[in-house]
């Protein structure tokens, strides 16, 4: 399939790739407001003499602002939501290191492939929605946030709003290995356990201490023990912190903790059981907080016949288009509970957060073909 423009194809790859660099090029680090403002105000001037409305909520808590666009047409009803994030887990001149350039079918920068490819690609497929005589059946609303990469919490009430309005959601995380969507993304939730004992000196009085880090390495055993691989259960103590000197018992220690599940059940199983850790040693105490903060993202009725919709799709185009879960959250983890999301809409390509982020240059048509055409024909 040739990316090269004609009558009647008017996506140019060339067209969409410059597009691409000039949000690349402003870089968005979640943590520096300013920056991911700047490109917001990029977004929200391309939108200028299209049929669009935009609002632009002021950012809260150190974080950027989110900018919703909704078509003229198709509001009075439930329509197409589009999710989108524009901020980065690059740091602040990070482009130095990782400057856009074109290798081949490669083209690189920070974020390019998570995901301001897949934001960009979804615009250019609205422009070109606006630029015929036709509009789309429904409405499409166009969500862009700010904080998707520490777990949306500004944006989280926003994304489920939205979500609950609409008849379908698709959103633009990159595609995974050789274009695949994605119909399904574990539940995520983290914890932090604070561990409390008494210290004493470790040589001359060590029977007077009760030791924080021996407690967290009984803790660290029984959340290691809820690892369940054939469920695809996941618990991770990533983060551990305790003690003050070696000659001292520690009176303090901490942990962070990552759960992945599946399924809202498994949810439902282990959540309470990490919360309700307790201490196994006298004068210990153990308190854990923490939640669920992205729901378990199920392959779901509506969500299976909104993937076979865009496999047919594709197939029109001239690609294979194949579903897969993963254990990475998203934004569309939020509405897949209560309504038909599809993920994995963004480009195609490789190293997310890494120094060596990538797209492919040869997806880009193909998928805002993709876009374009459900924008046409979801009903």
């Amino acid at each position: 399939m040739s990316d090269t423009p004609t009558a009647a194809d008017p996506f140019d790859c060339a067209d969409i790739l410059d597009g691409i660099r000039r949000w690349v090029e402003v870089e968005t680090p979640t943590d520096v407001p300013e920056q991911v403002n700047k490109l917001v105000t990029m977004v929200a001037d391309g939108y200028r003499g299209l049929p669009a409305s935009l609002e632009r909520i002021p950012g809260t808590d150190g974080r950027g602002d989110h900018l919703i666009v909704r078509s003229a047409w198709g509001q009075d009803a439930p329509g197409i939501l589009i999710l989108s994030h524009l901020d980065t887990v690059h740091p602040m001149g990070f482009i130095t290191r990782l400057p856009f350039k074109v290798e081949g079918d490669s083209a690189f920068g920070p974020g390019i492939y998570d995901m301001k490819g897949g934001a960009y690609i979804a615009f250019r497929a609205f422009r070109q929605i606006c630029a015929a005589p036709d509009r789309s059946p429904l409405g499409i609303t166009h969500l862009y946030v700010s904080d998707e990469e520490i777990g949306s919490p500004t944006s989280r009430a926003l994304i489920e709003a939205e979500g609950r309005k609409a008849k379908y959601v698709l959103v633009t995380e990159p595609a995974r290995d050789g274009g695949m969507v994605v119909t399904g993304r574990k539940g995520v939730a983290r914890f932090e356990v604070f561990i409390k004992g008494v210290p004493s000196h470790a040589g001359s009085r060590p029977q007077d201490g009760r030791s924080a880090i021996r407690e967290l390495g009984n803790v660290i055993q029984t959340l290691e023990a809820m690892n369940d691989p054939a469920r695809g259960v996941t618990v991770n103590v990533g983060v551990v912190r305790g003690g003050t000197k070696p000659n001292v018992i520690p009176e303090e220690a901490y942990a962070e903790v990552d759960l992945r599940v599946p399924t809202l059940a498994d949810a439902d199983d282990l959540v309470p059981k990490i919360l309700g850790l307790t201490s196994r040693t006298e004068g210990v105490t153990v308190k854990v907080i923490g939640a669920l903060n992205r729901p378990p993202y199920e392959k779901r009725n509506a969500g299976a016949a909104l993937f076979e919709h865009a496999k047919t799709i594709a197939a029109e185009i001239g690609f294979d288009l194949v579903d897969t879960a993963t254990g990475g959250g998203s934004d569309g983890n939020f509405t897949a509970p209560h309504t038909a999301t599809l993920d994995g809409l963004g480009v195609d390509g490789l190293g997310a957060h890494t120094h060596y982020e990538q797209l492919f240059v040869s997806s880009l048509v193909p998928r805002t073909r993709l876009l374009h055409r459900l924008y046409q024909t979801l009903r």
